[in-house]
């Protein structure tokens, strides 16, 4: 057949017909309009916190969709059509420059995403989302809400249980820093506690462990150690101030197990998925080193070394 521009139109516009028969028109004939086993109908709130969502196209950079390829962080649930039943347009979103927010609704509490939507480098440091300081407040709680009910049965489960751990962490936290630390601690299973950390404290070790803190700490925690981080103000109980625990006994274990697990209820959010376990260990020792003063890094037997562990060197 010789090319010509009707040939060429013709083709095109072929090729596109087919694209969408078989991307939209036989999707939307064939996928049922059943609600999903998670699914319930949105408040008023959430409603208009959606909006809120769409007219800042947030869209733009959270998807709303976990495909089985897509299985990582974040991804407890495999997204099922019945989750979309209502929502008109749908907000699936092809572009992940940030984390999938499919199971979003209770991973924080209410005021950690208060601090983050006033500047998300205040609650994540490295984050490039812009900040929405520019919203008023009912404006703000509505976008809370709506985030919050991402993952819908599911997600009010969650948020459940941040409701019952913050009231536990504020009363704790209102009785004092010695019940404070003791109503923390009493939750770590006793192993945890037994266990130093494993690696030995190396000037490697430490510049490490300041990185990651620098990367996901130290909006909240502060530069020292003492909780005063920009996100501080928004944030109740306040974040947790090392220095308290000078004259404590503190584990590399109980360090590890707070920072992998988190505190629910607080805007202590767990790491044990982004961080592996060397990124964890070392954290944990430059906070001990730096901030609580003493570290159990070097105590003996730790078993066999790993091989790339250098010489035995003084920390800095």
């Amino acid at each position: 057949m010789r090319m010509s521009p009707d040939v060429l139109i013709a083709g095109s516009l072929l090729v596109f017909a087919a694209v969408v028969t078989v991307a939209v028109i036989v999707p939307g004939v064939t996928i049922p309009e059943t609600p999903s086993d998670i699914h319930r109908p949105r408040t008023d709130l959430e409603a208009t916190g959606r909006e809120i969502y769409i007219s800042n196209g947030c869209t733009l950079c959270h998807s709303q969709y976990v495909r089985r390829q897509d299985w990582d962080l974040g991804a407890e649930r495999i997204a099922q059509s019945g989750d979309y039943v209502a929502d008109q347009p749908h907000l699936l979103g092809t572009e992940r420059t940030g984390p999938d927010l499919s199971q979003e609704g209770g991973e924080h509490p209410d005021d950690w995403h208060v601090a983050h939507f006033l500047n998300p480098r205040h609650t994540r440091p490295e984050s490039i989302m812009p900040p929405f300081a520019f919203f008023a407040p009912d404006q703000t709680q509505a976008l809370i809400g709506y985030v919050q009910s991402l993952g819908y049965q599911d997600a009010d489960y969650r948020m459940e249980r941040q409701r019952k751990w913050k009231e536990e962490a504020i009363r704790a936290f209102e009785a004092g820093t010695d019940a404070n630390v003791e109503w923390i601690n009493s939750h770590i299973p006793d192993p945890w506690r037994k266990i130093p950390n494993p690696y030995p404290t190396s000037r490697a070790g430490l510049e490490r462990g300041r990185r990651i803190y620098q990367g996901f700490c130290i909006g909240c925690h502060g530069k020292v150690g003492d909780g005063m981080g920009p996100a501080a103000p928004r944030l109740y109980p306040p974040p947790f101030n090392f220095t308290v625990l000078t004259d404590r006994e503190i584990s590399g274990g109980i360090l590890y197990y707070q920072i992998m697990n988190g505190i629910t209820g607080t805007a202590m959010p767990y790491f044990k998925r982004e961080l592996e376990s060397e990124k964890i260990w070392d954290v944990g020792n430059y906070v001990a080193v730096y901030f609580i003063g003493v570290t159990d890094a070097d105590k003996e037997p730790k078993g066999i070394d790993a091989a790339y562990e250098g010489r035995k060197e003084e920390a800095p």
